[in-house]
């Protein structure tokens, strides 16, 4: 069965870095895209950033262009969110997701900026 495992989250002071992790298992991962929302108190789940299938192509929400880079590494099975200046609303429970005729998506891990 399709498994997401993210891992990476964290507290960091405003303009720190992070890099999340997502580890995927039960489904040929070189075929998909990967995806990573968020979801901050209150709000609704968004879109941060997207990844085809072999990384050729990459799209970032508006709010973490310049900032957030999202990659992959197809021989490990595994998508990665790096986190660069982030800011106190960049808060939110992060998830990677894929989309094999439904979506699906992992537990979620914590980023929290603060000082």
């Amino acid at each position: 069965q399709v498994q997401l495992v993210e891992s990476g989250g964290g507290l960091v002071q405003p303009g720190g870095s992070l890099r999340l992790s997502c580890a995927a298992s039960g489904f040929t991962f070189s075929v998909y895209a990967m995806s990573w929302y968020r979801q901050a108190p209150g709000k609704e789940r968004e879109l941060v950033a997207r990844i085809s299938n072999l990384g050729g192509i990459t799209n970032y929400a508006d709010s973490v262009k310049g900032r957030f880079t999202i990659s992959r590494d197809n021989a490990k099975n595994t998508v990665y969110l790096q986190m660069n200046s982030l800011k106190p609303e960049d808060t939110a429970v992060y998830y990677c997701a894929t989309n094999i005729f439904k979506s699906y998506w992992g537990q979620g891990t914590q980023v929290t900026v603060s000082s």
